[in-house]
């Protein structure tokens, strides 16, 4: 008989969390405004609401921590993080940011300028938020079968090449700086990019003489779909398959806090030396000394262990098997998700699960404040409050996609809190035509007004 899946690591430390009264909770969302992001921590039971820095480290990374160089210059923990990235990417340069926002920062300080485009894959929020607040535009050049959430093409994070060579036609180049890979694509569900599709990118680029970046914050687990649907990579190590994506790239932005294993920091890797020097001067005014940014010692030490952890294949199966196990029983409910199951977050299409309500009533929403009142799990909207507004016309953007994101933290949950997720949102599946209205806004700030919005009922 064949053994069963069992996890490659076992528990050493556990975090007690607490259930609550469906009163209670109906009261806290009531309070909070009925935005989960003003939720506190106490008042959730399974916190869904991210994968960004909520995951467990491990033994090795908890050492690493004690050996942290806290040196203002020259830390020798940069010196080991600048290793494990130039291995793992090959990028020669690396300046260091306390998160993945500020590498964007940075880096869109140095290359975007008022009126240019910025064309990819489904930018993420504050990928977006960067790009407008400097008056450019971020254009979508996501393919077509991303919004099919049935559609089963295992790589729906791909550019569509006709998509991206007309805004290369269309536009100067000069007002062109890069386009951006987001690996996975998250805002279309946790998609993957193919090896093929990113070579095709770079080949098109090229010839327009487009330099190419990647938003590469879960690069490892793009790296694993790669390697696991992708025909001729089956025999790669994950290790080689990343190379080999970034060897296609200019540079890359880094959320450290998901395929880092981290809970704080990220970075910025070039091989452009003019744009690294350049970006050093923001680095030295909005984060910190080159050497490390807006990082702890400890926290880049840290970081160097956790970026070889995440791309080893055996923690990358028991992480999206985990994501894929949560798919699975959601769908054996008839509860509605985009597929295939991507790598790090399960979302939910809510137009299918609560299709009578108004997109301006926001729907996504409305189903993560049931999921929040029904079981005490926080999840995250990622629909039309999230798309904002237009910020020349002001009015609500409303994507092809209104999701609801269930983002699984790393190596924290068990398949148990998997059941009893899947439960709880049977629970509400069954009772969707109870909810008759969804909410409106009643405050929002200029941009991206997802994280502080205040909203009622309707």
């Amino acid at each position: 008989m064949k053994l069963p899946y069992a996890e490659p690591y076992r528990i050493k430390m556990i975090e007690e969390i607490h259930q609550s009264e469906p009163e209670q909770r109906k009261n806290w969302i009531k309070n909070a405004h009925f935005n989960l992001f003003n939720l506190k921590s106490s008042q959730v039971f399974i916190d869904l609401l991210t994968d960004s820095g909520t995951g467990a480290m491990s033994d090795k990374q908890w050492s690493a921590l004690m050996s942290g160089d806290e040196s203002y210059a020259g830390s020798r923990s940069f010196d080991e993080l600048h290793q494990t990235v130039k291995t793992l990417t090959g990028f020669p340069f690396l300046l260091p940011t306390h998160q993945g926002r500020a590498a964007e920062n940075i880096l869109f300080s140095v290359l975007v300028k008022d009126g240019d485009f910025i064309p990819g894959n489904s930018h993420f929020d504050t990928t977006k938020g960067h790009i407008e607040m400097r008056k450019a535009h971020a254009i979508d050049c996501t393919i077509e079968k991303a919004f099919n959430v049935d559609d089963l093409f295992p790589f729906k994070g791909n550019i569509d090449l006709n998509k991206l060579e007309d805004v290369y036609k269309n536009n100067p180049k000069e007002k062109i700086p890069f386009c951006l890979i987001t690996i996975t694509c998250n805002s279309s569900g946790g998609q993957p990019v193919s090896l093929e599709n990113i070579k095709a990118v770079k080949k098109l680029s090229d010839q327009y003489g487009i330099p190419v970046y990647f938003d590469a914050a879960r690069f490892a687990e793009n790296a694993y779909f790669i390697k696991t649907r992708e025909k001729g990579q089956e025999n790669r190590t994950i290790k080689e398959i990343a190379k080999e994506i970034f060897s296609y790239g200019d540079g890359m932005t880094m959320s450290s806090k998901k395929d880092g294993l981290v809970n704080i920091g990220g970075f910025i890797a070039l091989n452009n030396e003019k744009v690294f020097q350049e970006a050093s001067n923001f680095t030295i005014i909005f984060e910190g000394f080159i050497t490390y940014g807006g990082m702890a010692g400890r926290d880049m030490a840290a970081l160097a262990v956790g970026l070889n952890e995440a791309t080893e294949f055996e923690y990358l199966e028991s992480r999206i098997s985990q994501v894929e196990y949560l798919g699975k029983k959601l769908m054996e409910y008839g509860v509605p998700i985009q597929k295939p199951i991507g790598g790090h977050a399960i979302f939910i299409d809510a137009l299918k699960f609560l299709p009578h309500l108004k997109r301006e009533e926001y729907p996504a929403q409305t189903l993560g404040i049931e999921l929040y009142k029904e079981a005490g799990i926080r999840a995250v909207e990622i629909g039309t409050l999230l798309a904002d507004r237009d910020p020349e016309t002001r009015e609500n953007r409303y994507p092809k996609l209104e999701l609801l994101r269930l983002a699984i933290p790393r190596r924290t949950y068990t398949n148990n809190h998997m059941d009893y997720i899947a439960v709880a949102l049977k629970n509400v599946f069954e009772r969707r035509n109870e909810i008759k209205s969804g909410y409106k806004i009643i405050w929002e700030p200029a941009i991206l007004r997802h994280f502080t919005v205040k909203l009622e009922e309707v």
